[in-house]
């Protein structure tokens, strides 16, 4: 069979995501506090035969840029207004059989036994659906939130998150498929023979287990990462089934490609065993110029200082400080060390000043647009998918609903028409929409194996 597109949306359980202007669009739907406006995306994408809904998520209000929190909220950026995602995934699984849903959660300030129970309910819930986006977390926010005077420092942090991941896959093994008995006639629930505890003592974490959950129906959820440091590739080419990227050029795309893929197989996986997906915001018209209007409506609402407050959460560092009229410096970040190397990056080879790279930011987190008609926007997929750029890609919108409406109503049913994409679901479960090897029984062993 030949290989075929992957596809997923993306999502915060907010007003905003990439795009700052989504909020302020009359096109976009702003009653993000109800279970409606997740209904309706999830029914979309799932129409669409999309892999997976994909929320991230952070901790904090976002407080780095300049002092306090009002231009923050007045402006309406990212995080000022955040729902838990574990209970959007729930209710999103409630009205939909087949769209995957990944959710974020920290390594650095939750707990294994916390995650691993979380997962496994979610994905008997969903019958199967679940994935898990790891991540690091950003900002000293975040650690003041959970009672931490310090952010971790980024390598600690994953030295952090290896041990966490660890700890989950053996908590998530330590039920067998068939420990689950059930027999009412001899009154035998669970044969205690098929449940272990784990007894992990490590340096971070100490846990005795097992879970308290049987196991599950993919048997763990998929696991999502978006490492773009080089500390971040290769956590992620350990452990990541499936990689969110962003880079706004080809040749960007490219290069991270074939890093990630060549870690992996160095790492001795197969390089099919990990799913690259690169994000995009698409603008769709029935011709070229609507399109470009769409586009240019969109990014005039966007507002630098809204990306600034962004990038400064992202990466854990006030621009404010910085002349806004001259181009990026180079500065030392903790956050998200990969996107602020993109928009110094860009800052040098456009001659882009720091109000300039603000506008990116705020027009969709510097996620590259693809823009033009149905078959203008499947020419690029399929020229990314094609030339070693992606397995893949993640939807993200301008805004909400219609984005998501526009791309499954036009571009998909082209997709399709070129062999590209799924026309229905072929797979019970999120790893079969993936074309993920089921997860072995004997996982528990070879994630020890694994650290050493």
């Amino acid at each position: 069979m030949p290989r075929q597109l992957h596809l997923g949306g993306f999502q915060i359980a907010s007003h905003v995501t990439h795009s700052h202007a989504a909020w302020r669009h009359p096109g976009t739907d702003p009653d993000f506090l109800s279970p409606e406006y997740y209904h309706r995306i999830g029914r979309t994408l799932e129409r669409g035969t999309f892999d997976f809904v994909f929320f991230a998520d952070l901790l904090a209000s976002p407080t780095r840029f300049g002092s306090g929190l009002d231009e923050s909220l007045h402006r309406g950026t990212q995080a000022t207004a955040t729902l838990d995602p574990t209970v959007v995934a729930a209710s999103i699984s409630a009205v939909t059989r087949h769209l995957g849903i990944a959710i974020t959660k920290s390594t650095t300030y939750f707990h294994p036994y916390e995650v691993a129970r979380t997962f496994a309910s979610l994905d008997h819930i969903s019958r199967g659906r679940v994935a898990w986006n790891i991540v690091t977390s950003l900002s000293q926010a975040e650690a003041l939130n959970f009672g931490f005077a310090d952010h971790l420092a980024h390598d600690q942090r994953y030295v952090r998150a290896t041990e966490f991941v660890e700890t989950t896959l053996e908590l998530w093994s330590s039920w067998d498929r068939d420990a689950l008995v059930r027999d009412r006639v001899s009154g035998q629930f669970a044969d205690p023979t098929k449940v272990r505890p784990i007894d992990h003592d490590g340096e971070y974490f100490t846990v005795r287990g097992p879970l308290n959950v049987p196991r599950s129906p993919q048997g763990r959820p998929v696991l999502i990462q978006a490492g773009s440091s080089d500390k971040g590739k290769d956590f992620a080419a350990r452990w990541a089934e499936a990689i969110f990227e962003i880079d706004p050029t080809p040749e960007g795309r490219r290069a991270y490609y074939d890093d990630v893929k060549s870690r992996v197989v160095n790492l001795g996986r197969r390089e099919d065993d990990v799913k690259i997906l690169p994000s995009f915001i698409p603008f769709v018209g029935e011709t070229e110029s609507i399109a470009r209007e769409k586009q240019a409506f969109h990014n005039e609402l966007a507002d630098p200082i809204s990306g600034l407050i962004t990038l400064s959460v992202h990466t854990d560092h006030d621009f404010s400080r910085h002349d806004l009229d001259a181009p990026v410096e180079q500065v030392e970040v903790q956050g998200t060390q990969g996107l602020f190397d993109v928009a110094r990056r860009l800052s040098q080879r456009d001659n882009l000043t720091l109000r300039d790279i603000g506008k990116l930011y705020a027009q969709g987190v510097l996620l590259p647009q693809f823009v033009g008609t149905a078959s203008d926007i499947a020419d690029e997929i399929e020229a990314g998918f094609t030339g070693g750029e992606a397995d893949g890609y993640i939807l993200s919108a301008a805004q909400s609903p219609g984005t998501f409406d526009d791309f499954v109503d036009y571009v998909v049913p082209e997709l399709r028409r070129r062999g590209l994409f799924r026309s229905e679901y072929t797979a019970d479960t999120l790893r079969g929409h993936l074309d993920l090897a089921p997860v072995a029984d004997d996982e528990r062993a070879r994630a020890l194996i694994a650290t050493g």
